[in-house]
């Protein structure tokens, strides 16, 4: 019973960090310091495009006088999946106050597989079924080193009014932290 027991602890002991960590690995340019589940970068390029779902394009610069939360996100992530109704309900809470939510899916088949998930699934979000009702991006390794990298996904980034990143979450966010970090914002 006791080796049973130390064995499960041990399972665990490896189990919870990684689950926490979030999924897969990413891509991380050198000169981000990773410390406290922040980054800070240089300067990442805010004004590259990013293929949306349909076709056109995104930036982060073209919501200057905005907070914008970048997530990294695959739908192989259950991490992820678990922070979908998070941001639904962080997007209707602070999308009136000057919030926009940008949802960067790091799937490898792209739109083709990320478009029909996002049409498809549906979240519970304070006891009501919802679809994911912020904008979602096709992105890659590429796209993902333009913003200073990612170590795996989940990743977000927290940008203020003028452009500059402030926060950035390694794995699953924390609500009330990022709130928080919103409410400061907004």
């Amino acid at each position: 019973m006791a080796n049973r027991v130390s064995r499960l602890a041990s399972i665990a002991a490896i189990a919870v960090p990684l689950a926490l960590a979030g999924c897969g690995s990413g891509t991380q340019r050198e000169g981000v310091k990773q410390s406290g589940g922040t980054a800070n970068a240089a300067a990442p390029e805010i004004n590259i495009q990013i293929p949306t779902l349909d076709g056109a394009n995104a930036s982060i610069d073209q919501y200057k006088g905005k907070v914008v939360l970048v997530n990294f996100w695959a739908t192989w992530c259950a991490p992820c999946r678990t922070e979908i109704p998070w941001l639904i309900e962080l997007n209707q809470k602070y999308g009136p106050k000057g919030l926009v939510i940008l949802g960067v899916a790091m799937d490898d088949a792209g739109a083709k597989v990320v478009q029909p998930w996002v049409q498809g699934q549906r979240f519970d979000v304070n006891g009501h079924s919802q679809t994911m009702d912020y904008q979602i991006l096709a992105g890659n390794t590429k796209i993902a080193e333009k913003f200073g990298g990612i170590l795996g996904m989940p990743t977000s980034m927290l940008y203020s009014r003028d452009g500059k990143r402030i926060k950035t979450i390694v794995g699953i966010i924390d609500r009330d932290d990022l709130s928080k970090a919103l409410d400061s914002q907004l």
